[in-house]
């Protein structure tokens, strides 16, 4: 990659037009902390570490969660004094996520809610509210929807609740405690998703928040796509087929998209959608090896096949095995050394940073992950490096802190890549230059 200095940084105003789909249901995709973000009405972004950190919660909790899946109960679930406690059930939001635009009730009310690959149970916060944090849009008010209803306890979709009990009146109640400590709770309900003015979803299942907690930022809620029956993909899947798609933009100044359904791009490469039954909810791949500047990186597949990897739009930097990650950082740094580039501080936890200033123009060798089958997708410029300024720019991978965790393959290199869930197909693809 050759690019000019002055578009390491995104422009301070929103740049968006509205990026092609393959389908009328397309909504707009733009980053939360972004100028084209609703939620970005007032305020200035966090601090670039204060997001690291945040990401390395989030990671931390996709590690809990797993290794608490594929061990006994007894062992995960008994406090101390053998007093059993609720199993976390979310992993930790983060904050370097995407939001969408949407419509729920009749007559449709706007919101805007993080979507969440690592999420099932969409929700909103609804009045009355017993203890809401502050966001942007005023609650939603289901006695003003025609089209509003309670789920009973009864119901299906109340029985497959990880976490549920029942009203007085025989309504089903629901809870999500994130691995972060924020959590959501309150009435399972029904009602018409609006996702652009031509599509709707009636009878939409999603959780009326009551009492909500913790780091939500200004989003009037979540949209969930994992894999589970109550999750938007899954809700949505009669309608527009068993899948969906999204690009994430290049920059927080530009706009991707969100797609149910539809075809995937003719420059698709694909390769086999992995699960696990222990998280059922997660989409796992499986990455197999690394290449820069066109060469791959000298590390055997086991040591990646050894934890596997998650596709997470919620986690921004991607992680490797520790192996996988050193040699991945001293290939990219010898070829950075050839350059002559001048190294820059560690950012959070990002190691591997360079001092662009003083040069106009900058040359970043080429990395592209390779997945079973022989997909091998090239990252654009943007999920290479992670720019905080000019004077820091770092490689934008980390390595976990064991080779038994998983891999997580974050939001920063999917980037301008069409990144399409065939889930009737179980295979995942990846096009290049789906957005800008």
């Amino acid at each position: 990659h050759v690019v000019s200095v002055a578009s390491l940084l995104p422009p301070a105003a929103c740049t968006a037009s509205k990026a092609a789909a393959s389908n009328s249901s397309a909504l707009n995709v733009v980053h939360r902390h972004g100028p084209c973000s609703p939620l970005q009405a007032r305020g200035t972004p966090p601090p670039h570490a204060e997001l690291l950190n945040d990401d390395q919660a989030r990671v931390h909790s996709i590690h809990r969660k797993i290794a608490a899946a594929a061990s006994p109960v007894s062992d995960r679930a008994r406090g101390a004094k053998g007093v059993t406690l609720p199993a976390q059930r979310g992993i930790s939001l983060g904050t370097g996520n995407y939001v969408v635009s949407v419509g729920l009730g009749t007559p449709a009310r706007g919101m805007t809610v993080v979507f969440d690959t690592g999420s099932d149970l969409s929700w909103v916060q609804c009045t009355p509210c017993s203890d809401c944090y502050e966001q942007k849009d005023p609650l939603f008010d289901p006695a003003r929807s025609s089209t509003y209803s309670a789920v009973p306890c009864a119901a299906p979709e109340c029985q497959g609740l990880d976490s549920r009990s029942c009203s007085p009146d025989r309504k089903c109640r629901y809870e999500v405690v994130y691995g972060d400590q924020s959590q959501t709770d309150g009435a399972l309900a029904r009602d018409t998703l609006t996702l652009t003015p031509s599509d709707t979803l009636p009878g939409f299942v999603f959780g009326c928040g009551e009492r909500d907690t913790g780091l939500f930022g200004r989003a009037d809620g979540l949209v969930g796509l994992g894999r589970e029956k109550v999750s938007l993909s899954s809700q949505a899947a009669s309608k527009y087929g068993a899948g969906f798609s999204y690009c994430l933009p290049s920059s927080s100044s530009a706009a991707g998209y969100l797609s149910l359904g539809g075809p995937a791009p003719a420059n698709a490469r694909f390769t086999a959608m992995e699960t696990r039954r222990d998280t059922p909810s997660f989409y796992y791949v499986g990455l197999v090896g690394v290449k820069v500047a066109g060469r791959t990186v000298r590390v055997s597949p086991v040591v990646f096949a050894a934890a596997g990897t998650v596709i997470d739009s919620g986690t921004v930097i991607t992680r490797l095995p520790p192996r996988a990650y050193a040699a991945l950082r001293s290939k990219f740094a010898r070829s950075m050394g050839r350059y002559g580039y001048k190294r820059a501080p560690a950012l959070s936890i990002l190691d591997t940073c360079y001092d662009f200033t003083g040069h106009t123009t900058v040359r970043i060798p080429s990395v592209a992950l390779v997945f079973a089958g022989g997909a091998a997708v090239g990252l654009d410029f943007s999920g290479v490096l992670y720019v905080a300024k000019v004077a820091q720019a770092c490689l934008a991978f980390a390595a976990n802190g064991d080779g038994a965790d998983v891999g997580i393959l974050g939001n920063t290199q999917q980037k301008t890549l069409a990144v399409v869930y065939d889930v009737a197909n179980n295979k995942i693809g990846f096009g290049a230059n789906g957005c800008s």
